[in-house]
C-alpha cells in the first residue's frame, strides 16, 4: 500500500456508489461519505478541501480545480443511471426525479429539451409510479432496479442516449478541489494515483463486493471510465453549452481549471 502525502490532511469527501470504489479503494486517511448533492453542499459551505462531485457544480460555479485524467464518465451505456418510463417519450409528461446527483437531473432535461422536445412536469422521487409516469434513477438504487426487472419498464440509459446524440463520452463526477488549495497539482497527482491503484486492483473490489462478480466485472470496466483526457473534456464542454442553451447554468465562458 503506498502513501498519497498530499490527501493528508485534508477533508476529503466521496460517493458510496460502486463506481467510486476504484477511485477511493487505497485511501487509508479519513473520507466523508454522502451522496453527490450533499457532498456538493459541503464543498460550497467549506467543509471539504476535496470531494467526487458531479459535474454539475463544477460547471454552475466554475471557480473549482479539477484534477485532470481523473473522473467517473461513461463513453455508451453507463448502466446505473436511467430514465424508467412506460410509452413513447414523446408523450411523457410527470417525471419524477432523484435529487442525489444535479448532473444526472440536468442531462436528462437536456436530453429530453434538446432531443426530443420534452418538457414534462418535474415531480419528486416519490411521486413514482403513482403520481408520475417516470423516473430518473440512479446509483446503487438504479443497478438494484434494473436487476430486479421491475415490472417491465422502457430504460432509456443516459450515458448510451448521450452518446447517441453527441458522439461524445460524458463525465458524470470529477475530483474538484476549492479554489484556494495550496498545492493543487500535488495533491491532483495523489488523486491520478489513487485510481490507478484501485484500478490495478479490481480483484480486491470485486472479491469484497455482494454482488455478482460477473456482473461487478462488466460494470467496472466496461460501463464506467475513470478517465477525464480530451474527449471526455470535449463532452463536459458540450454539456455545458447545452445547459447553457436551456437556462440552467449562466456562465459558459469562464475557462475550467485542471490541474
Amino acid at each position: 500500500m503506498r502513501s498519497y502525502p498530499a490527501l493528508a490532511g485534508l477533508r476529503i469527501g466521496c460517493v458510496q456508489y460502486l463506481n467510486s470504489k476504484p477511485l477511493i479503494h487505497g485511501y487509508e486517511g479519513p473520507v466523508i461519505f454522502d451522496h453527490p448533492s450533499g457532498l456538493a453542499r459541503g464543498l460550497v459551505a467549506g467543509q471539504l478541501d476535496v470531494a467526487l462531485v458531479p459535474t454539475f457544480e463544477a460547471l454552475r460555479t466554475p471557480h473549482y480545480t479539477l484534477a485532470n485524467d481523473v473522473g467517473i464518465a461513461c463513453a455508451g451505456a453507463v448502466y446505473s443511471v436511467f430514465l424508467a418510463h412506460r410509452g413513447p417519450l414523446a408523450e411523457l409528461r410527470r417525471l419524477a426525479l432523484d435529487p442525489a446527483s444535479l448532473t444526472s437531473v440536468h442531462l436528462l432535461q437536456v436530453l429530453l429539451r434538446e432531443y426530443h422536445g420534452v418538457r414534462p412536469e418535474l415531480l419528486p422521487l416519490s411521486a413514482f409510479p403513482k403520481e408520475a409516469d417516470a423516473a430518473l434513477i440512479i446509483g446503487n438504487q438504479a443497478i438494484e432496479f434494473r436487476q430486479q426487472d421491475k415490472d417491465g419498464y422502457q430504460i432509456l440509459d443516459l450515458g448510451e442516449e448521450w452518446k447517441r446524440c453527441t458522439g461524445l463520452p460524458f463525465v458524470f463526477a470529477p475530483w474538484l478541489m476549492r479554489p484556494d488549495l495550496p498545492h493543487a497539482a500535488e495533491v491532483a497527482d495523489d488523486l491520478r494515483a489513487l485510481k490507478d491503484y484501485g484500478v490495478a486492483h479490481l480483484d480486491e473490489i470485486i472479491e469484497a463486493e455482494p454482488r455478482d462478480p460477473a456482473f461487478t466485472r462488466r460494470y467496472l470496466t466496461e460501463h464506467i471510465r475513470f478517465k477525464l483526457g480530451e474527449p471526455e473534456k470535449a463532452g463536459i464542454a458540450k454539456y455545458r453549452e447545452l445547459l447553457a442553451k436551456h437556462g440552467f447554468i449562466t456562465d459558459a465562458q469562464t475557462p475550467l481549471r485542471f490541474a
